[in-house]
């Protein structure tokens, strides 16, 4: 494997914008926030309860008792996918996440690639997400889904321009809502639990007319791309690591802590919420406020309701937040025409936040609310998978040539970790639908023309996947 080398300090190269970066410097981030903050915003990417509330009612009906079972599995898949995310984010830090770390590690097509299938969930997961606002207001005004969505990504994007510290503050407070609700929902399904808990590990799925069937293992391992897809969030720590203090030390405690306490946010309401449905068909429906509202009362699921719509307006702001650092990273490293990259890699004074970049992400998201989503959906988690065995891979090279000698955090039982990780992700993949696995390698197909017909014939001076981290240091010395 070829390492890929970094941009110079001393000059920015063509399409990069230097106006607010010192002595002609790629343009950089502030570093403002620590192991809370960043843990606080990355919990909040995550949104446990959207994903409870949003993505595990579809889990519901396809898995019946199993989504717990499903989605504990994906947790324990995503313990490795967090040790080489914390190894390789403290290695290469760099608001580029997945496609620096794989850039920096196996090649600039590979980080290509990787940034591709990023991309995808950088457009597509705010939008499905958003879409589930009007559901949980309807206790107290009736709108319409995609124009609700809609607002609330224009509203995320407008609270991305701000300072990433006030965004830290503001996004921990919904994010304590959000647990309240989840609390209170696994409180009360517990409190109703009239399901033995063998289900869980023998699980059933309804079968109509008062019936149920057995939940197969296949099921199960289809059911993992969503399952992963729903605790994905943890992840995205490492778009963070140009704004964290010490990333180096910093990225790999907010990975873990985050998927630690993410995954019980998730799974612990999800397994009261199916020991305590009336039955197997109210359960498949997947109507969470509807079951507290009979577990309680209309006041209480209000409550609720309301909770979990904060949760996801809160979803939409840190995704739009972080998924435009990977917009201004890829115009910084010159991925795009020189004018695109000027635009993009642009950081405003005031704030300190890459605002075009911010727009990039937001403005299109809310067009995106008007789309039918529920074939994207399979994709993203198609793509997510995908990007987890290419981060797996550049975890095994990890420790080879310069960047053994180098300061990061290092996984325990490597390399069979990321081994292991390859072979059952590829194994989940295998298991997924023709249709997405189709659509996403169109896309991945496109990208790679788009990489031989313009990128690698400009590689001088496109494509220079940086590590501010690693720049700065030779400047101070």
């Amino acid at each position: 494997m070829t390492q890929t080398p970094t941009a110079p300090v001393a000059s920015t190269p063509p399409g990069r914008d230097s106006r607010h970066a010192p002595d002609g410097e790629a343009p950089q981030l502030n570093r403002s926030i620590g192991v809370v903050g960043g843990t606080l915003l990355t919990l909040s990417c995550l949104t446990p309860a959207s994903s409870l509330f949003v993505i595990v009612p579809d889990s519901f009906a396809t898995l019946g008792t199993g989504t717990a079972l499903t989605i504990a599995v994906a947790a324990l898949l995503c313990i490795g996918v967090a040790f080489t995310y914390s190894e390789l984010g403290t290695l290469v830090p760099s608001s580029g996440g997945e496609y620096a770390m794989v850039g920096t590690l196996m090649g600039r097509l590979a980080g290509w690639l990787v940034f591709v299938l990023s991309l995808i969930v950088v457009m597509i997961v705010p939008p499905i997400i958003a879409l589930g606002t009007a559901d949980y207001l309807a206790p107290l005004v009736h709108l319409d889904p995609q124009l609700t969505a809609a607002a609330v990504m224009l509203l995320a994007t407008a609270m991305g321009l701000l300072d990433l510290r006030a965004n830290a503050w503001i996004t921990g407070i919904f994010l304590v809502l959000e647990v309240v609700a989840c609390a209170v929902v696994a409180f009360l399904g517990f409190g109703h639990a009239g399901r033995p808990a063998s289900v869980l590990i023998h699980p059933v799925i309804d079968a109509g007319h008062g019936h149920s069937s057995a939940v197969t293992a296949g099921l199960i391992v289809t059911g993992l791309a969503t399952a992963l897809f729903i605790l994905q969030g943890f992840s995205t720590a490492v778009y963070l690591a140009e704004e964290m203090d010490n990333p180096r030390r910093n990225v790999s405690r907010t990975v873990l802590w985050t998927l630690g306490i993410g995954a019980a946010i998730v799974l612990i309401p999800v397994v009261a919420i199916t020991l305590g449905a009336p039955d197997l068909a109210t359960l498949g429906a997947g109507d969470v406020a509807g079951m507290v509202t009979g577990w309680s009362n209309s006041g209480v699921g209000t409550f609720v309701s309301l909770c979990i719509a904060l949760a996801i307006i809160n979803a939409a702001i840190v995704m739009v937040i972080q998924n435009s650092r990977v917009v201004f990273s890829s115009a910084r490293d010159a991925a795009w025409p020189d004018r695109v990259n000027r635009v993009f890699s642009h950081v405003g004074r005031r704030f300190g936040s890459p605002w075009a970049a911010t727009l990039g992400v937001g403005v299109p998201g809310a067009a995106l609310c008007f789309v039918n989503l529920d074939t994207l959906s399979e994709v993203t988690g198609v793509a997510v998978a995908a990007m987890y065995v290419f981060v797996a891979l550049g975890a095994l090279v990890s420790r080879r040539g310069a960047h053994r000698h180098r300061a990061a955090w290092r996984m325990p039982l490597w390399p069979a970790v990321p081994v292991a990780l390859v072979a059952v992700l590829v194994w989940v993949l295998c298991q997924q639908s023709t249709k997405s696995l189709v659509i996403t390698g169109v896309i991945v197909a496109v990208a790679a023309l788009y990489w031989v017909g313009y990128l690698r014939p400009r590689q001088a001076t496109h494509w220079v996947i940086s590590v501010p981290e690693d720049e700065r240091a030779p400047a101070a010395g």
